[in-house]
């Protein structure tokens, strides 16, 4: 009762709830932009040609793009690309600016750096795009270089299409982007993270009659156990528990501030505290990185002229095979250490704890300490990824060793999962500090959410 009581408490506030319209109105239209079809696409062609590679195929990423555009796929919408374009550009800055020292300065020189990374991330967004997007139609004027024997593209010049397809997507994910800056700037939470979470969780609607008609039976279906949809719905709190667990855990390391203050002639200093270093560090980040080169890796081996290369790239595209499921979960394990290597800086952090006069108790300042932290984020990753790990397959293995479809085995572990637990979860907690700042009661009955990166 407590929860319901907190979003009651919520529209009482009419700050709050000026932000929370803001941002469902933002959203709406969002939603709204992925159902505009793109101009000059043969609806049923397209609607055939998906159907002939996922029986081909199994699905594989048509599936996962799918979940991720909100069903923008199905209807080749000039929203397609949403906000994966400016998700991908923050990506690629933010690794660049690990490795180059030029963008590494900007970052570090407060909020006019931020800005000029903030441009520089749009105008990749732009290019990313237009290399899309001139892809996506490509693609549309060619479906049989898919194997696909079928005419997507109603009659028209090509190179018109394309321009037509380019112009659309790019300024359709433009706009998405400037909502997801409104959202963040006049409503409540991420407006990024926001979308995306939108877009998963408006495909929930399928996996419930899916569920249905495979549970309790379609015309000329046959039903499954009602044993198995019970199983199915304990496991799935339970999966849900543990990703809320690994979304929040922590390890904190103790830190001893030593610098002192003379307040009203008395001295004060001393003060112990701790660094929260979280354990799943990477967040989606491995597991969008694997899907889509497994899924690219299984097509160039697909298109060797070798049997058994040919073979391998099947089992590669097949999300339930063996082969890909071993080969997926190196690279997620891969990535995850790659990530923190690349974002974590332990050197860093040890100078800024030695600068402030603060320390880790029992090891000495400086390198000492750098090697410390290096070391426990070591182990931290290596308990995350396999958590990370573990949530990441589940939907395979549902889907390919127990026959469910991935529209609702999609909702039990994976991206999905992730990000809606995480962008929940800190949505909550900003509007629950709202509540708290206006004595109301917030979201919990004892404590208060808290944050991923927070304490």
């Amino acid at each position: 009762m407590s929860m319901f009581k907190g979003f009651s408490n919520a529209f009482k506030i009419p700050e709050l709830r000026k932000k929370i319209l803001i941002t469902l109105g933002l959203v709406a239209v969002c939603r709204l932009v992925s159902q505009i079809p793109t101009p000059g696409v043969d609806w049923r062609a397209l609607q055939g040609a998906i159907a002939d590679i996922r029986s081909q195929s199994g699905g594989g990423m048509l599936d996962w793009f799918d979940v991720f555009t909100g069903g923008a796929l199905g209807q080749c919408a000039i929203g397609f690309l949403s906000i994966w374009p400016y998700i991908s550009a923050q990506i690629v800055i933010q690794l660049l600016s690990s490795v180059i020292p030029s963008l590494e300065k900007l970052k570090k020189e407060g909020e006019s750096g931020r800005q000029r990374l903030a441009q520089i991330t749009r105008y990749l967004t732009i290019v990313i795009c237009v290399v899309q997007s001139w892809t996506i139609a490509t693609v549309l004027l060619n479906p049989q270089a898919l194997g696909i024997n079928a005419q997507i593209v109603m009659s028209g010049s090509p190179m018109g299409f394309r321009l037509m397809t380019v112009i659309g997507m790019t300024s359709a994910a433009l706009f998405v982007m400037w909502l997801a800056d409104q959202i963040t700037t006049f409503g409540v939470g991420n407006g990024g993270s926001l979308i995306i979470m939108i877009n998963i969780t408006s495909r929930l609607p399928n996996a419930i009659f899916a569920a249905y008609e495979r549970y309790f039976g379609g015309t000329g279906m046959q039903t499954a156990s009602p044993v198995e949809l019970a199983m199915l719905l304990v496991f799935g709190f339970l999966v849900v528990m543990g990703t809320v667990l690994l979304t929040q855990g922590v390890r904190k390391v103790a830190i001893h501030a030593t610098r002192r203050s003379m307040v009203m002639g008395n001295t004060y200093g001393m003060q112990q505290t701790f660094m929260p270093l979280r354990v799943n560090y990477t967040g989606v980040m491995p597991i969008i990185f694997a899907q889509p080169i497994l899924q690219v890796l299984g097509w160039l081996f697909k298109k060797l002229p070798w049997d058994p290369c040919q073979s391998f790239g099947g089992q590669l595209s097949d999300m339930g095979s063996a082969t890909h499921l071993v080969i997926y979960a190196i690279v997620i394990m891969f990535f995850c250490f790659f990530w923190v290597a690349t974002q974590f800086n332990a050197v860093d952090i040890s100078e800024n704890l030695k600068k402030d006069g603060s320390y880790v108790p029992g090891i000495r300042p400086g390198m000492q300490t750098a090697e410390y932290l290096d070391a426990v984020m070591t182990r931290i990753t290596l308990i995350g990824g396999t958590g990370l790990l573990i949530v990441a397959l589940l939907p395979q293995i549902l889907s390919g060793a127990f026959d469910i479809p991935w529209a609702i085995s999609s909702f039990f572990g994976g991206t999905s999962l992730l990000i809606i637990v995480g962008v929940a979860l800190d949505t909550l907690r900003i509007m629950e500090s709202h509540l708290l700042v206006r004595k109301y009661d917030g979201f919990l009955r004892h404590g208060t959410l808290r944050g991923r990166g927070g304490v």
